[in-house]
């Protein structure tokens, strides 16, 4: 049951190309970022689209898969948990961000 406390499965499509970065210990990090959406009628019948996106990152050998697979408008199946961090900009403002640390990737589509 622990395995169910933080847990994501998300189905969408890539934004952009993925953002890969080789960190000076030899590990890789992939950033990219997936829209959902949910389509629903409103009051008045009307078909509307609802498109979220979140942000993901991925580790290793996950990152490869991402670098060597992924790009924009590919649709994927991700699986991880949530993560936060915060940082601080030139101005002194503290930033939050919440990202999807992806576990698993599925490629679907053509």
């Amino acid at each position: 049951m622990n395995a169910l406390r933080n847990k994501v499965q998300l189905i969408g499509n890539l934004g952009q190309d993925p953002e890969i970065v080789n960190l000076d210990n030899g590990s890789k990090l992939a950033k990219f970022s997936i829209a959902t959406n949910e389509i629903y009628k409103n009051a008045k019948g009307e078909k509307v689209t609802d498109t979220q996106w979140h942000n993901v990152v991925a580790w290793g050998k996950t990152a490869d898969i991402v670098e060597n697979f992924l790009m924009k408008g590919k649709e994927v199946a991700i699986e991880g948990r949530l993560t936060n961090r915060s940082y601080e900009t030139k101005e002194g403002d503290k930033r939050y961000i919440t990202e999807i640390r992806c576990n698993e990737l599925l490629l679907l589509g053509k």
